[in-house]
């Protein structure tokens, strides 16, 4: 997994989500990877979305791209209601 210093910087002091949370919620993932078709949210290749819990318990919504078979992490943070309804429903 790919973390830009700019997103570690970001996840630490905004969302105060270490790198090792996200990691966990890869293992702990049960659900697919939805793809973020928000307009502005647009990528190529696409950003995919999923939401787990760390192995503590805490949800996490992480948001990634996949480029060259590596994966380059754009944002994790706790989800809200909204993104929660949607995952569950969707995921």
């Amino acid at each position: 997994m790919i973390i830009s210093d700019q997103i570690a910087t970001k996840l630490k002091d905004k969302h105060g989500v270490t790198p090792a949370e996200v990691e966990q919620c890869f293992l702990n993932r049960t659900g697919k990877y939805l793809i973020d078709t928000r307009e502005d949210h647009v990528t190529n290749p696409p950003t995919q979305w999923f939401v787990a819990e760390t192995n503590g318990g805490r949800k996490l919504k992480v948001a990634f791209v996949l480029k060259a078979g590596k994966v380059y992490l754009k944002t994790a943070y706790e989800p809200n209601p909204k993104e929660l309804a949607i995952y569950n429903t969707h995921g």
